[in-house]
């Protein structure tokens, strides 16, 4: 009896032993390790580890990291199904389509690099830069790390190649060369692209390098990101070198260097043409991208997504979302002759002004607004005027209220008559009495 006893002491002491050493197996199995992922084949690389911050990683910026239930349920709207930040406006009148957290700010990563073309193209405009004329590559510049076309000190390159490196492939080191070029030192050009911000508006953005690097204090979001693209997209240039899949730089030498666009929309996205895509440890993949279809130009941004994959997915979802829901209802077509001007000493007297673009206004799909009015500032006319050149404004209105503004232009090059020319006029007039 003693033995059955003690059998039973010992058995019920055994059994709670077993199943804590289940338990601890079961959990031991369950346990993964996570792999930091890196960017996927063409995405670009601006940190030395090219790393993105998995969970158990600390994050020391409690604004960018910190989830709240709020961004949470924004998360799952139906609609966006990656990214802490997002929007989608239309070009023309900047009207806002679709938002979620669009004023937060975040490191842009090299979508900081929209502002630095601002203020390239505003150089090219100006005549400050020419297409054709090389750069020299300072120490500085050949030491940018992340992505780059591996340019060496004192490398000499073309305009034209330098913002086909930053525009195609956000060239780090190519970008540098333009800042120092421009403002003499990066720090300077820093200053003129925060000068620009402020000039647009741009009330979440703030720049301490002029390629997108994670550093203090250096953030923008959504918002802006489509205010500055807006901006950019005006100089329709760009689109030249936006809409290159592949290319090659220093052609016909043992350093040829392949360009692949790192916007793989618009290979895959039915009228994507541009724009910047980004990539940090910080910012996570982000994208601000623009496309046109059926006379409306859209743009959209896409902030701290997962990955690459999921960044261009919901990217097409927004777009496909504003081309689905809205068309431009166009009021005046470009190239309208809206306006006759009599220059006398032009060497055609009659000067017929046109927009520069359509004046439009956005509707919902099948909902079209009635004919709107429009007026006219036309500023005073000196010869030569060129074709494209602004003449002045025409503000498209509904009621007293301004919708969008396009720029005036001339239907055809306006030449200064010649001195024969005007002297044959002047005894026309004799002639005729008029004078």
């Amino acid at each position: 009896m003693k033995k059955i006893c003690l059998f039973i002491i010992c058995l019920f002491m055994f059994i709670p032993l077993v199943s804590a050493v289940t338990t601890t197996q079961s959990s031991s199995v369950k346990t993964t390790t996570t792999t930091n992922k890196g960017p996927t084949e063409g995405e670009e690389c601006v940190e030395e580890s090219c790393r993105i911050t998995n969970e158990n990683e600390e994050c020391t910026d409690e604004k960018n990291c910190e989830t709240t239930s709020k961004e949470k349920e924004a998360s799952d709207d139906g609609l966006l199904s990656d990214g802490k930040s997002a929007i989608l406006i239309e070009a023309s009148t900047g009207k806002v389509i679709y938002e979620k957290n669009s004023h937060d700010r975040y490191a842009p990563a090299s979508m900081t690099k929209i502002m630095s073309m601002i203020l390239i193209m505003e150089e090219i405009d100006k005549g400050n830069l020419k297409w054709n004329e090389k750069l020299t590559t300072s120490e500085y510049a050949s030491s940018m790390g992340g992505s780059q076309i591996f340019l060496q000190p004192n490398e000499k390159m073309t305009v034209k190649d330098l913002f086909k490196a930053v525009a195609i492939g956000s060239a780090n080191d190519a970008t540098v060369v333009f800042a120092e070029r421009i403002a003499g030192t990066e720090d300077k050009f820093v200053e003129k692209m925060n000068a620009k911000a402020k000039e647009l508006g741009l009330k979440d953005t703030n720049f301490k390098n002029a390629v997108g690097l994670d550093e203090a204090n250096h953030y923008s979001s959504a918002y802006d990101m489509s205010v500055m693209a807006r901006e950019l997209v005006k100089h329709e240039k760009i689109f030249e070198f936006t809409t290159i899949y592949e290319d090659y730089l220093r052609q016909n030498t043992d350093n040829k260097f392949w360009l692949v666009n790192t916007n793989k929309l618009i290979k895959t996205y039915e009228g994507a043409d541009g724009l910047k895509t980004g990539y940090t440890k910080e910012a996570g993949y982000c994208l601000t991208a623009t496309a046109n279809k059926n006379r409306m130009r859209l743009i959209a941004t896409i902030m701290g997504a997962s990955d690459s994959k999921s960044r261009n997915s919901n990217m097409a979802t927004l777009l496909d979302y504003g081309f689905n829901s809205y068309e431009m209802q166009v009021e005046v077509k470009k190239g309208e002759v809206v306006s006759k001007k009599n220059i006398s000493k032009a060497k055609n007297e009659i000067v017929e002004i046109v927009p520069s673009k359509d004046a439009s206004v956005l509707v919902e799909r099948g909902n079209k607004k009635e004919a709107l009015n429009y007026e006219m500032k036309l500023n005073k006319l000196k010869l030569p005027i060129k074709k494209g050149e602004s003449v002045g404004i025409l503000n498209l209105k509904d009621g007293n209220k301004i919708i969008s503004t396009v720029d005036l232009t001339v239907k055809e090059d306006v030449e200064r008559a010649s001195i024969l020319e005007l002297y044959k006029r002047s005894i026309k007039s004799i002639l005729s009495g008029s004078m």
